[in-house]
């Protein structure tokens, strides 16, 4: 099931999503000070490419510096990101056949709010791998 929603969401969101964010961080790797907003712009790319049986997870070893970085993220991308995740997933849930893609926009909005400090994982890995804590 993962496999066909994936396949529909890349046709109908992902695929505009992952270039959206791949042309945002090849922007942002240009300066040494935008690296790591473009490092993340292409960690949620990949994620907003095949969403499916994948969640994110917050990391423990994500000290300050994570925290202050996101800070600047939320205040200059990160709250337009999600009102345009929030947008779109109002849009997709409108017929039946698109709810779960509108549910996968919804689950990408805490990611694009701040990305520094998670981390993306399977959905069967986010809580049996315990070796990361």
């Amino acid at each position: 099931m993962k496999t066909i929603l994936n396949v529909i969401w890349l046709v109908f969101s992902g695929f505009w999503l992952f270039l959206g964010y791949l042309f945002a961080g090849v922007l942002l790797c240009i300066t040494i000070i935008g690296i790591p907003f473009g490092v993340a712009a292409f960690r949620i790319g990949v994620y907003a490419l095949w969403p499916f049986g994948y969640t994110t997870v917050e990391r423990r070893d994500a000290g300050a510096p994570s925290f202050l970085v996101n800070v600047l993220w939320l205040l200059l991308a990160g709250w337009w990101l999600a009102l345009g995740h929030i947008v779109t997933g109002i849009a997709l849930c409108v017929t039946i056949i698109g709810i779960p893609l509108g549910i996968a926009n919804f689950k990408l909005i805490p990611v694009s709010l701040l990305p520094l400090g998670r981390e993306i994982v399977r959905t069967d890995q986010a809580f049996t791998d315990t070796s990361r804590w």
